[in-house]
């Protein structure tokens, strides 16, 4: 049998009562609504709070600058709204779509600055991640504002570059297996932007490293920064990965 594997949820109250799984037992033969999973982010310097609906349905906020819901929201599946406003105002900021499939988990990232702002959404492959002796699992998203010369992201890991790359604006890596211990992130390019942090990473845990910020920019909390979250962890031996989320920063 192929492997299945198991996702355990830090659930909205908003959303309370749904859940997503995969192969797990229902003694009493109550069928689970089938959902997707959501995560959202504000990654616009510019913008102190930010709410999101999905299809006219509000996710928790306001989230702060940097911040973002926490935990994976269980949503229905399907094709839907994304909308990202100002919380302040009320006024929107962005509006696309996504497909979200049953039993998936997803991201949303708002990035821009200064009135241009758009909406990320990924989908986080964790059905394809497995344990591995000795590695965790990192991505990055570039949400740089004005980062239109695509810098380059080196993720170090013992003297070995395992990621070097230049980055385009708001784009998104796969998770790739590094070696645990302490990581150097890096980000530059031939310009203003030049910015280095360790981050230490623990056997199996999932991770997304966030470039925020402005380049030039003289207020410190708006300037170009390394942030990273947990995702989850992944766990072969319970055939799960649990998806809770931990802020780091």
């Amino acid at each position: 049998m192929k492997k299945n594997v198991k996702f355990l949820l830090a659930v909205s109250s908003v959303v309370a009562g749904l859940f997503i799984s995969s192969c797990s037992l229902n003694n009493d033969n109550v069928q689970p609504t089938p959902t997707a999973a959501l995560m959202a982010f504000n990654l616009a310097p510019d913008k102190s709070g930010i709410g999101v609906t999905l299809s006219g349905n509000l996710l928790p906020g306001p989230l702060a600058y940097t911040s973002f819901t926490g935990g994976y929201i269980s949503i229905y599946p399907g094709t839907r709204e994304v909308r990202t406003y100002d919380y302040l105002t009320g006024n929107t900021l962005t509006i696309n779509s996504g497909n979200f499939t049953v039993n998936k988990f997803y991201s949303s990232f708002l990035v821009g600055n200064n009135k241009a702002y758009k909406n990320v959404v990924v989908r986080d492959n964790f059905d394809s991640l497995s344990v591995v002796t000795g590695k965790a699992y990192i991505r990055y998203i570039n949400a740089i504002a004005d980062s239109t010369q695509s810098p380059e992201v080196t993720i170090n890991a013992g003297g070995t570059d395992v990621v070097k790359k230049n980055a385009a604006y708001a784009s998104v890596s796969n998770f790739v297996p590094v070696s645990i211990g302490d990581v150097n992130v890096k980000v530059s390019n031939s310009g203003s932007i030049n910015t280095t942090r360790k981050i230490t990473l623990t056997q199996s845990k999932i991770y997304t490293v966030l470039l925020v910020g402005v380049p030039s920019s003289t207020d410190t909390t708006k300037s170009v920064k390394i942030k990273y979250i947990e995702n989850g962890i992944v766990d072969n031996k319970n055939a799960r990965v649990a998806a809770s989320a931990n802020a780091i920063n």
